[in-house]
């Protein structure tokens, strides 16, 4: 007996047979077609502006960061007073003639000229290149802005971290010289003894001090 050849069912008409795996594609709308025009011509756009705005600050950049440090700089040369005159907890940076920073704090600082400002409770301290530290402070202090001078008076007392402590009534320090005198009655004690001076004269922010006669020197292990 013969098997009559079976036939493929007929589909919807005009529609062709899928065969199996087959991928259907389907158009994109016209909506998606717009939006995908609009894309590419706003990255056209944007990209070469995105570019030229960054070559615009890498151009720019030397002229930004000196404003900006100018700017640091000029904040660091006063105290930050307000308009009330006065500003506790007052806090000064700076740098010497040979860039070693130094800091100058006070509890109260006034403003009383210009150029003038009244410190009260001032203390500084400068760190040397060796590492060695110096400490010097007082109950009241004037500050000159324009030529970095600090006058100390009210038991001035100044410390090196090798232990000499120096203790006078008045002092002028010169902070952008790292340097500093009196004339007033000076006591020092240290490792080495005590001095008893009529003033005396610190320069390299302390490394070497100079006392004026006449004057008396003890040394340890030695008699009165």
């Amino acid at each position: 007996m013969s098997l009559a050849p079976l036939s493929a069912t007929p589909g919807r008409a005009g529609r062709r047979p899928r065969t199996l795996g087959e991928v259907v594609r389907r158009l994109p709308s016209s909506r998606a077609i717009a939006r995908r025009r609009w894309l590419i011509a706003f990255t056209k756009w944007v990209l070469p502006l995105v570019a030229l705005a960054l070559l615009g600050v890498l151009a720019l950049w030397p002229e930004i960061d000196r404003n900006i440090n100018e700017a640091r700089v000029s904040f660091r040369r006063s105290f930050a007073i307000p308009e009330s005159g006065q500003l506790k907890d007052a806090r000064y940076h700076g740098v010497d003639n040979q860039g070693r920073p130094y800091t100058v704090t006070a509890v109260v600082a006034r403003q009383a000229e210009p150029q003038r400002i009244d410190l009260t409770a001032p203390a500084g301290d400068v760190t040397l290149e060796s590492g060695a530290w110096l400490m010097v402070k007082a109950r009241h202090g004037v500050y000159l802005q324009d030529t970095q001078q600090l006058d100390l008076s009210g038991e001035v007392v100044l410390y090196r971290d090798d232990g000499t402590t120096l203790v006078t009534d008045s002092a002028a320090v010169d902070l952008k010289a790292g340097a500093a005198a009196s004339a007033a009655m000076t006591h020092v004690e240290g490792p080495f003894g005590t001095i008893d001076a009529q003033g005396f004269a610190a320069t390299d922010n302390g490394t070497i001090i100079r006392f004026h006669g006449p004057g008396r020197l003890v040394l340890n292990g030695s008699g009165r």
